[in-house]
């Protein structure tokens, strides 16, 4: 595999280092959870009625029945993410061992391919596919939130037709509460949350080089508008809206983190790039290990003043539930009116980090399609390297399209549920290769080993299994019929045209 990555036709270029890595990988974890799906985690997706469809698995395995919608964490959120933390510490560490013997572009999807074989390296390249896809259209709708809201701040009123998407299982409100769509569909479509995707698309086309500092400068930013809101947060905290710290129990703090988990893709995208470090063995650890100790500690700073600055309850299907809050407290708080410019600059931080999380995903979405094509699981074209700018220019373009549209017609509720399972179960295959492999090649030189033999890899899959549980049961359901069509795509098609196929 190594070998077949270096012929000049398929070959990448070496140009990023520990800093661009992490700098890579933190542009994925923060921009898309904690300006957008925070609201979603912290409020969860009240329903009037108790439906198993959207119940969590866990809750209809254990309580035997269905519940009204998938419970928020509230302010217990807070400890949602230390659980996810901890899951992601234990991935990640997983991740590090294998990109550090793998350094080849594909992440999971490669990992399993030289682990665990064909067949489950071409469910888990299928299941990536969903997952990158999803979660670059649930950080779209986000920012197209952040657009609206930034329209508002300067007094421009457009038709929420075009700046809102298509289906809106909660309907879409004004902040006195009134209707301006009831939930269901409405004639419209997305037009900033399809464009961002384009404009990235052709960003990523021109060359990762170009892509690495772009992305450097906007992580700095939003870091700062992160520290700002926090910093200017605490001021304004109301301490009655901790209580009930943990309205729906382990249920809601279980689903807070089930939810918010694929935010930390961030790790996959590290390690989709590894073939373009200079010194993967080295670099690919090191970045890990450093997004996953950044953006934990954002995380709960922000989870923490948010929760405190508004009641939990409030933030429930919101798009934008930092700049929001800001804006609610702005209007209602004694002193608000110091945070008109507060909530200015956390705005242009966020719409800063939802186009570096757009820009990331969609580098790590292409670089598995070229590495499944590469591999003869797909057609040829997607392997194609652009000969002036060296990136896999098809690849890039189809899933530019294909993020794009549903952009436009989706909710960021719907997008976040599907692309969680995806991510989850990427690393309980990812923390079962690192087992395989220790027993199949345990001389095979590792420039990092994961500590503590298998209990770090097996508590990975433990826990990630968890969180599974933690979805409803629809997306379950959606995900096994994905799972199924790529599995016919791979009998009638991948598998005629695989180096192993003996007709």
């Amino acid at each position: 595999m190594i070998s077949e990555s270096e012929r000049p036709e398929h070959a990448l270029k070496k140009t990023l280092g520990p800093v661009s890595l992490t700098a890579l990988g933190i542009g994925a974890v923060i921009g898309s959870g904690i300006f957008t799906v925070i609201g979603v985690a912290i409020g969860g997706n009240p329903a009037a009625l108790a439906s198993w469809s959207d119940s969590p698995v866990i809750d209809l395995l254990l309580h035997h029945g269905a519940i009204a919608g998938r419970p928020g964490a509230g302010p217990a959120l807070a400890i949602s993410l230390v659980l996810v933390a901890i899951v992601c510490a234990l991935t990640g560490l997983c991740y590090a061992e294998l990109a550090s013997m793998i350094p080849i572009a594909g992440s999971a999807y490669t990992y399993t391919y030289a682990t665990l074989g064909e067949l489950v390296a071409w469910i888990i390249g299928w299941d990536l596919i969903l997952e990158y896809a999803f979660s670059n259209m649930s950080v779209s709708v986000g920012f197209a939130a952040h657009v609206v809201a930034l329209l508002d701040w300067m007094g421009l009123r457009i038709s929420p037709k075009w700046l809102s998407p298509a289906y809106l299982p909660l309907g879409l409100q004004d902040l006195q509460g009134h209707d301006i769509y009831t939930p269901g569909w409405h004639a419209g479509f997305n037009i900033p949350a399809f464009l961002i995707v384009l404009l990235l698309t052709v960003v990523l086309v021109r060359g990762i080089r170009e892509s690495a500092r772009t992305n450097n400068i906007m992580v700095l930013v939003k870091i700062a508008a992160i520290l700002l809101f926090v910093f200017f947060g605490l001021s304004f905290i109301h301490p009655a809206n901790y209580t009930p710290f943990s309205p729906n129990g382990w249920s809601g703090i279980l689903a807070g983190g089930s939810i918010i988990f694929f935010t930390y893709i961030g790790f996959d995208s590290i390690s989709t790039a590894s073939e373009e470090c200079k010194n993967p063995r080295r670099d690919v650890p090191i970045g890990i290990i450093a997004t996953l100790i950044v953006c934990t500690i954002l995380y709960i700073g922000v989870a923490v003043v948010l929760t405190g600055l508004v009641p939990w309850q409030s933030v429930a299907g919101d798009g934008a539930p930092v700049v929001n809050a800001l804006k609610r407290v702005a209007m209602t708080a004694p002193g608000g009116h110091r945070l008109h410019w507060v909530r200015l600059a956390v705005l242009i931080g966020a719409l800063v980090g939802m186009v570096s999380s757009i820009l990331v995903f969609q580098l790590g979405q292409a670089r598995v399609w070229f590495a499944m094509s590469r591999d003869r699981l797909l057609p040829d074209v997607f392997s194609r390297v652009h000969p002036k700018f060296r990136t896999p220019a098809f690849a890039t373009w189809v899933a530019g399209i294909l993020v794009a549209i549903p952009a436009g017609l989706f909710d960021v509720g719907t997008f976040a549920e599907m692309s969680n399972i995806g991510t989850l179960f990427a690393f309980v295959l990812v923390s079962i290769g690192v087992i395989v492999l220790r027993v199949r090649q345990p001389e095979r030189p590792r420039g990092f080993r994961v500590p503590f033999g298998p209990v770090i890899p097996v508590l990975s899959v433990f826990f990630c299994i968890l969180l599974m549980a933690g979805l409803p049961a629809k997306t379950w359901i959606r995900f096994f019929v994905w799972l199924i069509i790529g599995l016919v795509v791979y009998i009638f098609y991948s598998r005629k045209r695989s180096e192993f196929y003996k007709g």
